[in-house]
């Protein structure tokens, strides 16, 4: 039992706007098979934003890249979506090092700068294969919307209880991707994103 909390009185009815709100297509069907079975096999990647309130840095968007076999996600901040190409060579570099395997899979959505020509030519020269999905169906890519959709309930949440100005988003966006590194998942058994 905690001591000091408010105690909270259940709703004795639904809020039928709530569950309207709240609803959502019907699920892709699971494919087991799609699960990478080493680091980097599979790499999921995402644009979020524009954001209507820019940071204090001046960035209006935030790209996403979620391991698909450890689950480990990392974010950057961005002032436009031309800089995409340069944090994924960053992101490639980095990970590549770390982990001393080599990226195999990319998969994204059909965003511009996912598919320019010097986006493509770096994929071809890197041997990634670079997956899109089918316009207009962003639950191909659901790992990383499902996460962009949980940072972004996270990111409102914190700004909202801290009553702090919503300029603080990629500071808030930052501390949502470090906690979920560090949270176990059911995509992972027994370890955390980050030890896996």
């Amino acid at each position: 039992m905690v001591y000091g909390l408010p105690e909270i009185n259940e709703p004795n009815q639904l809020c039928e706007a709530c569950v309207k709100g709240k609803q959502h297509r019907q699920n892709f069907p699971i494919g087991k098979l799609w699960k990478a079975r080493r680091p980097l096999e599979i790499v999921h990647t995402d644009i979020a934003g524009p954001f209507d309130i820019t940071s204090f840095g001046g960035n209006r968007y935030y790209i996403t890249f979620i391991d698909d076999f450890s689950r480990k996600s990392r974010v950057y901040i961005l002032k436009e979506k031309a800089k995409a190409l340069d944090k994924f060579k960053e992101f490639k570099e980095m990970v590549e090092k770390e982990s001393g395997q080599y990226l195999k899979i990319l998969r994204s959505d059909r965003g511009e700068e996912y598919t320019s020509n010097l986006f493509k030519s770096l994929c071809k020269t890197h041997g990634i294969n670079h997956q899109l999905t089918t316009s207009y169906t962003p639950q191909q890519n659901g790992v990383v919307e499902r996460k962009n959709r949980t940072i972004l309930d996270m990111t409102r949440s914190m700004i909202k209880e801290k009553y702090m100005p919503r300029t603080f988003w990629a500071k808030a966006i930052l501390c949502a991707f470090y906690l979920l590194n560090r949270c176990p998942t059911k995509s992972v058994k027994y370890k955390t994103p980050n030890e896996a």
